[in-house]
């Protein structure tokens, strides 16, 4: 915990193929072993929500993605202490060949979400994704600058319907 601190910004990807199947994993530790859910990780030092998001679904899977949208955000605090944050994009894959990461995963597959409604072994996340779809997405806008006093490297904004803009 120390390495993290009190307060963890994690990221997680759903990725849907053009027939609407999602990339689901099995990991080998923690809460979800054995348990159907979705590629994930923390975001480091350096990096971008998106970017890490990408990265973490390549390093799990091995699939690349380009990311179409923030779907939610999960937030809680795990024993009155720890401040823990998820961003969940929605993301489109680039292939469909899995390499799973095997020190962490056990099992990696592009699946139906009728084949995972009601899986015993999917996650409650995947489950409450299941129900709330199509979720409406916040769509990243990197154009907008805040002024060099700032020293962004890079800066991105995540926001609803900019069509009407």
């Amino acid at each position: 915990m120390s390495k993290r601190g009190k307060v963890w910004l994690a990221v997680s990807g759903l990725v849907i193929t053009s027939d609407g199947r999602w990339l689901v994993v099995k990991k080998k530790y923690g809460g979800l072993k054995g348990k159907w859910s979705l590629p994930a990780g923390f975001v480091n030092e350096g990096e971008t929500i998106d970017q890490a998001v990408q990265r973490e679904v390549l390093e799990e899977t091995g699939i690349a993605t380009s990311v179409k949208g923030i779907m939610s955000v999960r937030s809680g605090v795990i024993q009155g202490e720890i401040s823990d944050n998820m961003i969940i994009f929605l993301l489109e894959p680039k292939g469909e060949h899995i390499i799973i990461q095997e020190r962490e995963l056990s099992e990696g597959a592009f699946l139906f979400p009728t084949d995972i409604a009601h899986d015993e072994h999917a996650s409650v996340l995947i489950q409450y994704l299941l129900e709330a779809m199509p979720a409406p997405l916040l769509q990243m806008d990197g154009t907008l600058n805040p002024g060099e006093q700032f020293g962004y490297t890079v800066y991105n904004i995540f926001v609803g319907n900019t069509e009407n803009k």
